[in-house]
């Protein structure tokens, strides 16, 4: 029968169970975000020390690759065919290149290679 005084089973709090598991996903993410902090720290490191070793200045080193890059010749813009044959007749006149040179030259301009 039941006894006033006899505690009734009572069923487990889902609240203190989850609590258990959620402590433990809890550390995992903490280790995992904290690894990844270590991981960053390393390599930035890791990188300074090279791109000092290197010669650069491991600050200004995206900056100068970018005016390295803007200045350079890939980025010009094309010349046209024409100004790339007055460029070299300039460059025979001048006696820069010989007559052989530029005929050779030439032609290659005007096959298209």
């Amino acid at each position: 029968m039941d006894d006033p005084f006899l505690p009734s089973p009572v069923a487990p709090d889902p609240f203190t169970m989850a609590s258990g598991a959620f402590g433990t996903v809890f550390v995992l993410a903490c280790l995992v975000i904290g690894a990844g902090f270590v991981v960053t720290i390393v390599l930035a490191i890791r990188n300074y020390n090279k791109a000092r070793s290197a010669g650069h200045d491991p600050f200004t080193l995206q900056t100068d690759l970018a005016t390295r890059a803007l200045d350079s010749e890939l980025l010009a813009p094309k010349q046209t065919l024409e100004q790339r044959l007055v460029e070299l007749d300039d460059l025979a006149a001048r006696g820069v290149i010989t007559s052989e040179e530029r005929a050779a030259a030439r032609a290659e301009l005007l096959s298209g290679r």
